[in-house]
């Protein structure tokens, strides 16, 4: 018995070859569950629906499975693509400071400006490279105070007990002149001392100094300069003294005004601190992965291993 042809023509869309049949069940006649019309006719519309149906290779529910093997790989893999950036970022400049704490007890801290040739350093390479040179290794260096157009120090500058720059206690316009401005040196017994300008008294005893400023943190205080809120943002660096005697460098490694700096400063217990120097601040701190060695700057302070 031949097929209906409307049956057929749907046959067609899915059958493999015109010889396939389709199942003797499609054509079984069962009492009709539907309201209206004959029987035979809505088994026929059955079945038919059936045949679209079957020839659909996606139904709507297998679409839906695909897509979710599709999308959920898709998302999970985004998002673990923004947790590693986001790790990476964090441990790449999770802290917004880089610090560094020096034991003049166990550490060798000098204030480097030109080397044997009477050639200024300038550069935190080209001061590891001279070090080196006279075995010896540079595990901490940043620049020092402010210095001029020809690269030699502004105010006091005190190299191995010989005085190389007076002290400046005049007024003027920059970082250097707020008020109060400080030195910051080192005795020979290995001690650090962190003083207002106005304070500082010179003796034989000081084996190196720098002057710079503004203080950021005067007797536990910061200056009173200082205004909280500050849109008077750069990278800034500066060394403090802790509670144990140590030393503290710090550079923020974001764009941060004053009163945040000298607040840094005084969480970490500092009692005196004093600002170095601003935008072209850079440190070298290989145990810390943070390598700068650039830098074209007067007086910089190194610290090698005793």
């Amino acid at each position: 018995m031949g097929e209906p042809p409307r049956l057929r023509r749907a046959v067609g869309l899915f059958a493999p070859s015109p010889s396939r049949a389709l199942p003797a069940r499609w054509f079984r006649c069962y009492p009709s569950r539907l309201h209206g019309g004959s029987t035979a006719a809505k088994n026929t519309k059955i079945n038919l629906k059936s045949t679209r149906e079957r020839s659909n290779p996606l139904p709507h529910y297998q679409l839906n499975i695909k897509m979710k093997k599709i999308i959920l790989p898709a998302l999970l893999f985004f998002f673990a693509i923004v947790f590693i950036a986001t790790f990476f970022f964090d441990n790449s400049s999770s802290e917004k400071f880089i610090s560094y704490q020096v034991d003049l007890k166990k550490q060798s801290l000098k204030l480097y400006w030109k080397d044997d040739n009477q050639q200024i350093i300038g550069g935190l390479k080209k001061l590891k490279n001279w070090l080196e040179s006279q075995n010896q290794e540079l595990i901490f260096a940043t620049n020092a105070g402010m210095y001029k157009a020809d690269q030699s120090p502004v105010g006091l500058f005190i190299e191995n007990q010989r005085v190389i720059n007076d002290l400046d206690k005049t007024q003027g316009d920059g970082n250097f002149y707020l008020q109060p401005n400080g030195v910051f040196f080192t005795t020979l017994e290995n001690q650090a001392v962190i003083c207002k300008t106005a304070d500082f008294v010179a003796n034989k005893n000081i084996k190196y100094a720098t002057q710079s400023g503004p203080m950021l943190v005067i007797d536990g205080k910061i200056n009173t300069s200082f205004k909280k809120g500050s849109a008077n943002l750069n990278i800034r660096n500066g060394v403090g003294i802790l509670a144990n005697g140590k030393l503290i460098f710090a550079m923020s490694n974001f764009k941060i005004n004053f009163y945040d700096f000298a607040d840094y400063f005084i969480k970490q217990g500092c009692k005196n601190a004093l600002y170095l120097d601003g935008f072209v601040s850079q440190t070298y701190l290989p145990e810390k992965n943070w390598v700068q060695t650039g830098g074209d700057f007067g007086v910089i302070i190194g610290v090698t291993k005793k």
